[in-house]
């Protein structure tokens, strides 16, 4: 992806640095990569998963310092891009104004208005503040752990999570968390794959409409995301880090499903195709 020298977004809030404390609340329902599929499956928090993702204090400051001020700088032209996007989708497609989400940028944990962001929760969208939360320090783990190399597949993870911006502008996380306390567990988890599987989607669209207008896609970039996409499927992280796949804990679809809903929306580019609260289950 060709992003450097490029406008970035102003809705930044950039806390790296600052030592959050923890307040009231609970994640919301974006992407926490592993932890509730682990969680779901045993009933446990992933202790030993969690301490590896706590950030790394013994590194050499300079290096790391520097390295994640560069992916800062990717992580705003990135999040520029969705508000240009979204701005014309939602003027053109639905006849409606886009609100800027904001991008937080921290490092450890921090405050949000869903509950602690930290490293164990991963990227996360929070619809009660409405800004996207990041831990740079993801992206390092995005190759190491997970296996999903490129600056493409850092961007599916930023689009992936302001799609759920998306949802929650249109109304879409209100009707599915609503749903909480009259389905059984398993209901509800299908509910949450089938919101998960479109904001894949909604990253797909993004991507189609970030090459039409800016062209700054490289050759392999879209393989990149849907690399990204299939590495944090409930079943290929249920059989990492607990040996088996159990479909009714599933919250966020299948590596397959992940992938070709990201590149469905990649190649209609059409918001309103990408409604997988319509399709049957099984067909997801």
């Amino acid at each position: 992806m060709r992003w450097k020298g490029r406008q970035t977004s102003s809705n930044v809030e950039d806390r790296r640095g600052n030592t959050g404390r923890k307040v009231g609340g609970t994640i919301s329902v974006g992407t926490i990569i592993f932890f509730i599929a682990y969680t779901l499956l045993t009933g446990e928090a992933p202790t030993e998963m969690l301490q590896q993702t706590q950030p790394q204090t013994q590194q050499t400051q300079g290096t790391a310092h520097d390295r994640n001020d560069e992916l800062a700088e990717f992580a705003k032209v990135v999040f520029k891009d969705t508000e240009d996007v979204w701005d014309k989708i939602f003027k053109e497609q639905l006849q409606a104004r886009y609100r800027y989400p904001k991008l937080v940028l921290y490092s450890g944990s921090t405050p949000a208005a869903c509950g602690m962001a930290s490293a164990a929760t991963g990227p996360f969208y929070c619809p009660a503040d409405q800004k996207v939360y990041i831990d740079l320090d993801f992206f390092r783990d995005l190759k190491r752990k997970f296996g999903a190399s490129g600056d493409f597949a850092m961007a599916y993870i930023i689009a992936h999570e302001v799609g759920h911006h998306v949802q929650n502008l249109l109304g879409i996380t209100d009707q599915v968390q609503s749903q909480r306390r009259r389905l059984s567990r398993a209901d509800y988890n299908r509910l949450s794959v089938r919101l998960e599987l479109q904001a894949d989607y909604f990253a797909g669209v993004w991507a189609h409409h970030i090459e039409k207008m800016k062209h700054v896609l490289d050759q392999g970039d879209i393989q990149e995301a849907q690399n990204a996409a299939a590495s944090v499927g409930d079943d290929r992280l249920q059989k990492k880090y607990t040996g088996r796949v159990v479909p009714d804990a599933f919250t966020h679809g299948t590596s397959e499903q992940r992938a070709r809903w990201f590149l469905k929306g990649f190649k209609t580019g059409d918001i309103r195709q990408g409604d997988t609260f319509r399709v049957s289950y099984q067909n997801l």
